[in-house]
């Protein structure tokens, strides 16, 4: 039979995808790990890989679609043997009409995409799209479909494929399996995921409910032909939002609404830090074509210390859920990094066991990819606490808004040379002002305080982060 080729949901955040380019044409023969197709997600443009052999009977879905719902069918594939006219035309029946072709969401000059390999298929009504799926993503559920699958847990309007002894585990444990990450085939939840859940591995956070979100929404956001109204027509210029700015726009004002934000800051001396960084690049090695092996940033200082901050003072290294807090053993520090049209946020992972070198180098290559759109899911996700810096562009102060699940972030200003007062006398010092959001429901205003004072002590005496 023909395998349907549908739109996958590549990322957690991801509803619509845009199918930016087809790299195969109708009638042309495919194999598995061939890149067939260029899909743009809420984070990234990633190549879509096939994972059957066969040809490409029917593109349903023209290149340049935008908003593309996950699971709408693109395509279709006529296995070996198969008759492919025959197999375009069924597709032609049964292929629910597409979004309207619109011009394809600009990407960076010379950006390259990640490999997707997460094509979903299935082969006629009686197979369910999701069970040929690869493993989601952390906190993606796969969506309901037609008829029953076996090893199918249903959820409401949410499916969690699963094996019949997890099904049971879960319930005797009182697990919900749509928090379960499977590392079954297909990413089928088993009975080894359930284990792991019962000790608090691998269990994802409920989703936050939308529902406080959506009711303000809707008195406060006038209808786009209102705001429009006001200005003078020809005097502006409309540039459709993407879907990377779609989602930091709904994540951020969910954030906002949802997470009670409590604000604290702290003027930081780094004499000491800045003599201590330019004698440590000073002594880096050199490579066959004489450049630094390493280059360390006051960056590369703040999430170290804020990574032993949150180590000396564990009841702030936690995230939030309804159910309970999860107290993190780590210190994952995400670090916003502009991209063209919003940011991301990559996660420095055991960032409190990293050497200063090995933070930096790090974070030169997630920023080189992040802008590139080149990094994986998993680079992104998650973390415990995170930094923004926006200190290079001289911005004094600022405050940043909490990415979920992290209940805590540091928002570092510029170092700049002040007047201060030692021993009765005037004098210059280089300060540095940050300030730490804590989301109150896990991280109270005493406990913020105690945090950032040990963040303080760190980034004011840096040797003590080798100790």
């Amino acid at each position: 039979m023909p395998v349907n080729i549908l739109m996958p949901a590549l990322s957690p955040t991801m509803e619509k995808g845009n199918l930016a380019k087809w790299l195969k044409k109708e009638g042309e023969k495919v194999k598995p790990g061939d890149v067939i197709a260029e899909i743009e997600t809420d984070k990234a443009t990633m190549e879509y890989e096939a994972i059957d052999e066969g040809t490409l009977a029917k593109i349903v879905v023209p290149e340049g679609t935008q908003d593309v719902p996950v699971n709408q069918l693109i395509a279709v594939l006529a296995e070996e043997g198969e008759d492919v006219k025959a197999a375009a035309a069924g597709a032609e029946k049964s292929a629910a009409p597409a979004a309207k072709p619109a011009a394809p969401t600009p990407k960076p000059a010379g950006a390259a995409a990640p490999v997707a390999s997460a094509e979903t298929r299935s082969s006629g009504a009686s197979r369910d799209p999701q069970a040929q799926n690869p493993r989601p993503a952390e906190g993606v559920k796969a969506p309901a479909s037609k008829g029953e699958v076996p090893g199918a847990a249903s959820h409401g309007a949410d499916r969690v494929f699963s094996s019949p002894l997890a099904r049971r585990l879960a319930k005797d444990a009182g697990i919900d399996l749509a928090r379960l990450q499977g590392s079954g085939p297909h990413g089928r939840v088993i009975a080894r995921d359930v284990e792991a859940a019962k000790s608090g591995r691998g269990l994802a956070a409920p989703a936050p409910s939308t529902a406080a979100v959506a009711a303000p929404l809707a008195v406060q956001i006038p209808a786009d032909d209102k705001i429009r109204a006001l200005f003078e027509p020809g005097s502006y210029e409309v540039v459709p939002h993407d879907n990377i700015r779609k989602v930091i726009a709904r994540r951020l004002l969910e954030a906002k609404l949802t997470i009670p934000h409590f604000y604290l800051t702290v003027d930081c001396n780094i004499d000491k830090l800045t003599a201590a960084r330019e004698e440590i690049n000073a002594a880096a090695g050199r490579d066959k074509e004489g450049r630094p092996a390493y280059k360390i940033s006051v960056n590369d200082f703040v999430i170290k210390a804020l990574a032993l901050a949150l180590q000396r003072v564990p009841d702030a290294n936690v995230t939030w859920t309804e159910g309970a807090m999860l107290r993190h053993r780590h210190s994952d520090i995400g670090v916003a990094v502009s991209i063209p049209g919003g940011l991301i946020t990559p996660v420095i992972r055991k960032a409190e066991q990293k050497s200063l070198s090995a933070i930096s180098n790090e974070m030169k290559d997630f920023a080189a990819r992040a802008r590139a759109r080149k990094l994986k899911p998993e680079e992104y996700q998650g973390g415990s606490s995170a930094v923004s810096n926006l200190g290079m562009y001289g911005v004094k102060e600022f405050y940043a808004i909490i990415n979920p699940p992290h209940a805590t972030i540091l928002s570092v200003g510029a170092g700049e040379e002040r007047a201060v007062v030692r021993n009765g006398k005037i004098e210059a010092a280089h300060l540095m002002t940050v300030g730490l959001a804590t989301d109150h429901r896990a991280v109270d205003g005493a406990l913020g305080a105690v945090l950032l004072s040990a963040f303080k002590a760190l980034i004011e005496n840096p040797v003590m982060m080798v100790v």
